[in-house]
């Protein structure tokens, strides 16, 4: 029992403080406001701004990625998520790239929401870490996002 009649904090801070988020973790959410406000049913070109915008190998593996995404999925819509290159099946995420410098990570990733039909037994993983895209790399991009997406 709490006796000290102050509010318990949280794990992140102090409770509505907002002490809790980085300065990324809060331009995210800002990002995410915004992109809930404009509500566009074709993001192709935010997308692609968004990635421009990025620093090297970001913006190279973005590219990339987008390549592999629309080539690989076509049914998939592009648009921003949190202020990340993301692609959607009938309005839901199902794959995003999160750019190194995003949140300030030695390494890019492409994570997978759980609209993502890629269950597998009672365990499976839902982001990669990426240094670099090779053809060994990409070909395994290619297969993730054609089961993502079915």
């Amino acid at each position: 029992m709490r006796t000290s009649g102050r509010e318990p904090k949280s794990a992140g801070g102090a409770r509505g403080s907002g002490r809790g988020l980085t300065a990324q973790e809060r331009a995210a959410m800002k990002d995410r406001i915004l992109e809930l406000k404009t509500n566009k049913p074709d993001g192709e070109s935010d997308v692609l701004a968004k990635i421009a915008s990025m620093r090297e190998p970001d913006r190279t593996m973005g590219r990339r990625l987008h390549a592999i995404i629309r080539a690989s999925a076509p049914g998939l819509s592009s648009r921003l998520w949190y202020g990340m290159p993301a692609y959607a099946k009938d309005g839901k995420v199902i794959c995003f790239f999160q750019p190194a410098q995003k949140f300030g990570t030695r390494y890019a990733t492409l994570g997978f929401s759980d609209e993502a039909s890629l269950d597998e037994g009672a365990m499976w993983p839902t982001a990669f870490a990426l240094n670099r895209l090779t053809p060994a790399e990409e070909a395994r991009v290619v297969e993730l996002i054609k089961k993502a997406a079915s």
